[in-house]
């Protein structure tokens, strides 16, 4: 496919590895943020290519994982409700709750569904006007966006019946708070590609300069990530902290200009609690006052005080957090599965456990 297949390119790639191969002098520790690139990583084994000097961490790049339980259980709440139509994209419905999943309030009658757009959600809500639809926005800045423009439509349409459970986080808080972390031993981080077509990068250069710390906005293909963690590894081999982006063909350093002002009509930024990690200062995205109408936690306000019970087996926080790796967790493989899963990151389909296991590695703990 164009534009796909010189990503892939095994002659191109074995150049990559041996040009990081060539620059590595030292031990160095990066991150790859983002959950997409580390399901590239193991799928296609990148990070056994690189020299045994790079250590590959994986990052709290994955939104489904960072969905606070809390939320999860709201949401299995209210779409249990009788007069709701509860509408969410496919990879939420297997992520655990406190007690169950969103497939089987389903199973249980529950009217849930699958949609690929929340614009459907805005439809069905259009259609339906003696239920309350439901849209659980979960993401980072990229599909702020679109959740934003459902939003505005909602509102022009004068649609009462319609809101939106918003658990949006942003990206550079998450890793000002890995940075920030006691336990914290990266290096650099390979950025996110897909943010950053959105918002750009500017907002990273300031961090770079006050942690000294590398970051090189990365795409989604092996080249694309042998390419960013070579230009990360070369600033650190000569001592700089700059930002720069491998991702071109995608980003730009103001980014997605319309998109950006589309999401900040309807949300504001706020604190916001990401699971694993607690809750992190002016890092989500929450609605203004004029949308306050369409936020399904004031629409259901009963459901404020809904008490969470974490898994006591699963370590996804600290695999979130990069401190551990999946098959690090004793019930990895054993208790905890795609089909049992105990945490999000093992059914996420950008879940660094669900991607050790899907991709055969550990398939068994070392616990």
């Amino acid at each position: 496919m164009k534009y796909i297949d010189e990503y892939r390119d095994a002659d191109l790639i074995k150049k990559q590895v041996q040009k990081i191969h060539e620059i590595t002098t030292k031990k160095w520790a990066v991150m790859e943020v983002c959950g997409g690139q580390t399901h590239t990583i193991v799928k296609t084994g990148i990070d056994q290519l690189l020299p045994e000097e790079i250590t590959l961490i994986h990052g709290p790049g994955c939104p489904v994982c960072v969905t606070p339980l809390e939320m999860i259980d709201k949401a299995l709440e209210i779409a249990s409700r009788p007069d709701v139509i509860f509408t969410s994209f496919g990879d939420m419905l297997r992520v655990p709750g406190s007690h169950k999943d969103l497939f089987s309030v389903k199973a249980d009658g529950g009217n849930v569904r699958i949609v690929y757009s929340p614009l459907d959600a805005v439809k069905l809500a259009q259609k339906h006007p003696d239920k309350k639809v439901v849209f659980f926005a979960v993401g980072f800045e990229t599909t702020a966006p679109a959740n934003a423009m459902a939003f505005w439509q909602a509102k022009q349409l004068g649609l009462k019946n319609f809101s939106i459970l918003v658990s949006h986080v942003l990206v550079p808080p998450a890793m000002e708070a890995v940075l920030d972390s006691p336990f914290n031993s990266v290096q650099g981080f390979v950025a996110a590609g897909h943010v950053c077509a959105v918002m750009g990068y500017e907002e990273y250069e300031p961090m770079a300069k006050k942690y000294k710390v590398p970051m090189v906005v990365t795409g989604f293909e092996p080249l694309d990530l042998l390419q960013g963690i070579y230009m990360l590894i070369k600033q650190l081999e000569e001592g700089r902290y700059e930002v720069e982006n491998q991702y071109t063909r995608a980003v730009k350093r103001e980014g997605n200009i319309p998109a950006k002002e589309t999401i900040y009509k309807v949300f504001e930024i706020g604190d916001r609690a990401w699971r694993g990690i607690g809750v992190v200062p002016n890092s989500g995205y929450r609605l203004k006052e004029e949308f306050s109408a369409y936020d399904a936690e004031k629409v259901f306000s009963d459901i404020a005080n809904i008490q969470s019970i974490e898994s006591e087996l699963c370590i996804s926080g600290l695999v979130l957090q990069g401190v551990k790796k999946p098959h690090e967790c004793p019930a990895f493989g054993k208790e905890c599965t795609p089909m049992t899963p105990l945490g999000a990151t093992m059914v996420s389909s950008e879940g660094a456990c669900a991607a050790y296991y899907n991709y055969g590695r550990y398939r068994t703990s070392v616990g």
